[in-house]
C-alpha cells in the first residue's frame, strides 16, 4: 500500500489531504505522461460519498491502476512508496492527475 497525499480539495473523499475511500483507482491506460492519467475515483464533493466511504481518511491506501505504462504499476497495482493525486479544484475525474507517474524507460 501506498501513503496517498490528496491534493484534489472538492473530492468528497478528501479529507485533510487524505483519502476516506478506502482504495483508488488511478486511470489512463494510455498514458505517456502523467498528464493522461487522473483519480477515477474522483467524487465531486456534496455526493453521497460516505455511505461506501471510511470513517476516518488513510494515509495508506490500496491503489488499482490502469497507466501500465508507469515504473510503478505491475499487474494494475500501484507499488510507489508515496503516491501524489492533484487536481485542487477539480470537477470531474479528468481534470485529476497522479502525479507520482513515470513512464518505464
Amino acid at each position: 500500500m501506498a501513503q496517498l497525499t490528496c491534493g484534489v480539495i472538492t473530492c468528497g473523499y478528501n479529507k485533510e489531504k487524505c483519502c476516506c475511500k478506502g482504495d483508488i483507482m488511478v486511470g489512463g491506460s494510455h498514458a505517456d505522461k502523467e498528464k493522461d492519467t487522473c483519480c477515477d475515483s474522483f467524487r465531486p464533493e456534496g455526493c453521497d460519498c460516505y455511505t461506501s466511504a471510511l470513517d476516518h481518511p488513510c494515509q495508506t491506501i490500496s491503489i488499482d491502476c490502469e497507466a501500465t505504462k508507469c515504473k510503478y504499476n505491475s499487474n494494475y497495482k500501484c507499488y510507489a512508496e508515496t503516491v501524489s493525486i492533484q487536481g485542487g479544484h477539480a470537477s470531474e475525474s479528468g481534470q485529476t492527475l497522479c502525479g507520482t507517474f513515470e513512464c518505464r524507460n
